[in-house]
């Protein structure tokens, strides 16, 4: 049994981080601050469901406040899983500001939290953004990460950047693992799936930025979930990519959920938005050797999950906002 620090503990990869933790029998301390980046229902509904289990603590606070640091003074995890962050390659440059407080100063706060309190495993949830508008696909850790196209990527690359700094001069073995596009049961609303997956089922118009050609290579949440635990390892600082083993256009995309549904899109293109990267196709060989890690899940079981869930929570998550 092993006792962990999750940061975002409400958020989509957090909250099924920690659930899976605590299946194992681990003890999971949980922090979120439950903004409205996106509707905190569907973080409500994440958040309920830890609490009903055995191992699990909730502490509702910021991890870009610095006294985040005093609350857990002398308290000793066995890792610190920094999940929590400001995602969204759009909003961060509508505002910026938010962005890199807590995907920056926040990441340097639960650093010091590690270093003061002694823990010695840090992993730090990053971005397949940051590779940038050309990267060779597909995309291995060794391409560049140094031309960011929005502030999100930026500031992650900041928080990439401070982790290798607290792991060579404290020596916290860190790992950062930088996923790919994620989707699943109770996903992210300002995400395409979930927005694809209501707006199709509730006979709304599909709205696409571009021509729908751009591709995403998507992961299935159980997956990344899984990934980020066992690169819970020693590996000294590693940066590893978490990606699945399809790419699918969004046109794809929008075929496929049609045929799970049952229904016909309206789709509706409007311009393409400049924050946006044309395509991203993780290279995951390093996962494979350094984790034992390989996506499970192809995008058709994943996107039926994601409808059957959707079904038995229609009542409310129909009503969810999906800007």
């Amino acid at each position: 049994m092993a006792h962990y620090l999750v940061t975002g503990a409400a958020g989509f990869i957090g909250a099924r981080t920690a659930e899976m933790l605590l299946q194992d029998g681990h003890i999971v301390v949980g922090v979120d601050n439950l903004n409205n980046a996106y509707d905190v229902r569907i973080k409500e509904y994440r958040l309920k469901r830890l609490q009903a289990m055995e191992g699990f603590s909730f502490h509702r606070l910021d991890i870009s406040d610095r006294t985040i640091v005093e609350h857990f003074k002398g308290e000793m995890f066995d890792g610190v899983i920094n999940l929590a962050a400001r995602a969204g390659v759009r909003y961060s440059v509508s505002d910026p500001w938010t962005f890199v407080q807590t995907n920056m100063v926040g990441t340097l706060n639960m650093l010091e939290l590690c270093r003061q309190n002694g823990v010695k495993k840090f992993i730090l949830a990053s971005t397949s953004s940051i590779y940038g508008e050309d990267p060779p696909y597909p995309t291995p850790e060794s391409a560049s990460s140094s031309e960011p196209l929005q502030p999100y990527a930026a500031s992650k690359k900041g928080a990439e950047a401070m982790c290798h700094a607290y792991h060579h001069l404290y020596g916290i073995d860190v790992s950062v693992v930088r996923y790919f596009t994620v989707y699943g049961p109770a996903g992210r609303p300002d995400l395409a799936l979930f927005r694809f997956v209501q707006w199709i089922s509730e006979d709304r118009p599909v709205r696409v930025n571009g021509d729908g050609e751009q591709s995403r290579g998507f992961t299935y949440i159980d997956d990344i979930a899984r990934g980020t635990i066992l690169a819970l390892k020693p590996v000294g600082y590693e940066i590893i990519n978490l990606g699945g083993h399809e790419v699918i256009t969004i046109n794809g995309l929008i075929e496929l959920i049609e045929d799970v549904v049952g229904k016909k899109a309206e789709v509706q293109y409007g311009p393409p938005n400049l924050a946006d990267m044309r395509s991203n196709w993780a290279d995951v060989t390093k996962a494979g050797q350094l984790l034992g890690w390989e996506p499970q899940y192809d995008m058709r079981a994943g996107v039926e999950k994601l409808v059957e869930w959707y079904n038995a929570e229609r009542e409310w998550a129909k009503d969810i906002e999906t800007p």
